[in-house]
């Protein structure tokens, strides 16, 4: 997925996709506009309860301050601040994001496969997650890419082009277009902050609440075997049938790896089900609003 190394999971440079797998309460109302209409509003509970299915577009809040045009939860744990949105939301913040992922992939060697001078525009990112401490410091992050239209557009898939199981892997993802696919990328923590470890799951998580803000029903990426557990405890699920790879150096064994919200709860742990619930509750209560435009079917395999 990009998901990576997940710089910061077991010590070590971390992405979803780009290793080809890291306050203040909200405030608004989740505001829809359904097909042709030109109103009508529903809160996020009806997102969390339809799950897979896609988002109308919406319009989008502007900032006021770091994070206030974004999702956001806090942990009761460490009294970190938790953020979600697309990178317009928020650009300075955006940017404190990449270069805090930036930092990290660079103490493990692995700063190219982030390709932060390719993505810092934000261009090519559709929602990052940012967890910032008391005094708004970015210690942890992710984003993703997406939703696709076809399989050549994603990034884990060219990245296992001339590798064996690239067959596989290409036709999995292919099918599953259609339905809605994402893909996780940069996760990162930094590596001189307390709670480290809550950072690590909230990352995790923050895969899947992507998915329930952009109403698909998929996520892919690719991961490091010694990053799997993080992934695995909040739905993620290895494709077993595909071999590992030494991507993006022979430091690592790589396996791809996908989250499906139709079966995530079956897999995650039961601490993360009951952490995913409570932060997308606090989504719920902020009601930011997300501009999206993908609408299921609009995939072509």
């Amino acid at each position: 997925m990009g998901f990576g190394a997940f710089a910061g999971c077991l010590d070590n440079f971390s992405s979803l996709t780009d290793t080809p797998l890291g306050a203040r309460a909200g405030h608004g109302r989740y505001t829809a506009i359904s097909g042709g209409d030109t109103g009508g509003s529903r809160d996020l509970s009806a997102l969390v309860e339809r799950n897979f299915m896609a988002v109308e577009p919406v319009s989008l809040v502007p900032a006021e301050g770091p994070g206030d045009g974004m999702f956001q939860s806090t942990d009761p744990q460490s009294g970190y601040t938790f953020v979600i949105g697309p990178p317009q939301a928020d650009l300075r913040l955006w940017r404190r994001c990449m270069d805090g992922a930036r930092e990290v992939y660079r103490q493990f060697g692995t700063e190219e496969a982030l390709e932060y001078d390719k993505v810092i525009d934000g261009r090519s990112t559709t929602l990052f997650g940012v967890a910032l401490d008391s005094d708004g410091r970015a210690i942890a992050g992710m984003r993703v890419s997406g939703p696709y239209r076809h399989v050549d557009e994603v990034h884990a898939v060219a990245s296992w082009a001339g590798l064996p199981g690239e067959i596989a892997f290409r036709r999995m993802v292919a099918d599953q277009i259609p339905e809605g696919v994402i893909e996780g990328k940069a996760g990162w923590t930094a590596r001189d902050v307390e709670h480290r470890g809550a950072l690590v799951d909230w990352i995790a998580r923050a895969y899947v609440h992507s998915m329930v803000l952009l109403g698909v029903r998929y996520q892919v990426g690719v991961a490091p075997e010694h990053a799997l557990r993080c992934y695995r405890s909040s739905g993620a699920r290895v494709a077993w049938w595909i071999p590992a790879s030494s991507y993006p150096d022979d430091r690592y064994r790589t396996v791809p790896v996908w989250y499906d919200m139709q079966t995530y709860r079956s897999v995650a742990t039961e601490s993360q089900i009951r952490l995913m619930d409570a932060e997308l509750s606090e989504f719920m209560e902020s009601g930011q609003e997300l501009p999206t435009t993908w609408v299921p079917s609009e995939g072509l395999a």
